[in-house]
């Protein structure tokens, strides 16, 4: 999985996941040629990598004995991590978006990755349960359709948008769509809470902890849900409730394509060719959850923008790691954190790919970057519920 044998990094985890569902277990080479699968040789899985376009080794048991115990050395900084059982995956997204409206939907049909998509009823009715791994679409937690109101108020798909979620939150029993929305917002915060693991892009990041911390505040003006907001709902909000985020201020006025001063969209002053974020450097054997998550053939990723591009340093909890960071002012890319017994992973943007993606823009063919050093990351968090726990060392 280096950078210079690997031909299609994507489709090789779609390779590791096809394993996995076959009942075999696979190892993974934390940093060991940019985070190499060790998979059993068989004649099937060989011919799937072929017809994958995926590059792959075959290597004898002695060799495979001697790369492990190499990675096993404590002057090396790698370990095999041992990947059990194909996690169950769930996108939440509603219905009619297409696959490259969202770059892990895109991303998990390129890896050829089987996933299961869900919304609101599902979610409401306790249909989290049954997978291992969540993803939140570009969704607005906050009732506000994505603060769109200022450019698109008169656009159709705006108006037909409001009208849907509007009716559905009635079907649902809830006078407005933010009251139903945060009802959703709960039901996931619980199914982390109870152990599932959750990686939510764009503006699903922010607005996400924004409706933990307004639960019984109305933040929403009138065009929104036809009341005005509570007085002083600044002052009310909690940050105690919140994933990742803290002292943020929200955005009062309806006409800001923002949700609140977590996202650096609007404060960032970078040019395009000089923005790149970097990967922080974990112990493999110590911590080897983030090693995980940072694998890929390069520490430099390029950056891309979204809704939710990044997120303010000052603005994130103590206890939340900071993955990857644009150095150049200190901004956060990609924050991992624990919540209960599960795990959650925000990545700010919208496509790795697709520098500033705006509505209406054509899809990204994946077919063109098939090494993609930002779309590995998506892929990293995939697998992350296969490995298979270790005991704490002491």
């Amino acid at each position: 999985m280096d950078a210079d044998s690997q031909k299609n990094h994507l489709k090789a985890y779609g390779i590791t996941y096809w394993t996995l569902n076959r009942q075999l277990k696979v190892k993974w080479l934390l940093n060991y040629r940019g985070g190499s699968f060790l998979l059993p040789d068989t004649e099937e899985i060989q011919r799937e990598c072929q017809i994958r376009g995926v590059s792959f080794e075959v290597i004898s048991n002695s060799k495979a004995e001697n790369i492990l115990q190499e990675i096993s050395s404590p002057s090396k900084n790698m370990d095999a991590v041992v990947l059990e059982k194909a996690p169950k995956i769930a996108v939440y997204t509603p219905d009619g978006k297409q696959p490259w409206d969202d770059a892990v939907t895109m991303v998990l049909k390129y890896a050829e990755i089987p996933y299961e998509t869900i919304y609101d009823e599902e979610v409401l009715n306790d249909g989290l349960l049954a997978f291992d791994w969540l993803h939140l679409h570009h969704e607005d937690f906050t009732g506000q359709y994505g603060k769109f109101y200022a450019q698109y108020r008169s656009a159709s798909w705006y108006i037909e948008e409001k009208k849907t979620a509007e009716s559905r939150a009635r079907r649902f029993g809830f006078d407005k769509v933010s009251e139903e929305k945060l009802a959703v917002a709960l039901k996931i915060r619980n199914y982390v809470v109870g152990g599932g693991f959750m990686f939510a892009m764009c503006s699903a990041t922010d607005s996400f902890d924004i409706a933990l911390s307004a639960e019984g505040v109305d933040i929403c003006e009138p065009m929104f849900d036809g009341d005005g907001s509570d007085p002083g709902y600044q002052n009310k909000i909690d940050y105690n409730k919140t994933f990742a985020f803290t002292n943020f201020t929200l955005e009062r006025s309806p006409t800001v394509y923002e949700f609140s001063s977590i996202d650096m969209t609007q404060k960032r002053r970078i040019p395009k060719t000089s923005d790149y974020f970097t990967l922080m450097e974990y112990s493999a054997k110590w911590d080897p959850i983030p090693t995980m998550l940072c694998q890929n053939h390069t520490a430099l990723v390029k950056g891309f923008m979204g809704q939710t591009t990044s997120f303010s340093r000052d603005e994130i909890k103590s206890n939340v790691l900071v993955m990857g960071e644009t150095k150049v002012n200190g901004e956060a890319k990609y924050i991992h954190g624990i919540k209960g017994k599960g795990f959650f992973t925000f990545y700010g943007g919208h496509d790795p790919e697709d520098y500033q993606h705006k509505v209406g823009d054509a899809k990204t063919e994946l077919d063109l970057h098939p090494t993609s050093p930002g779309y590995r990351l998506i892929l990293n968090n995939v697998l992350f519920p296969a490995a298979k726990k270790k005991k704490q060392k002491t």
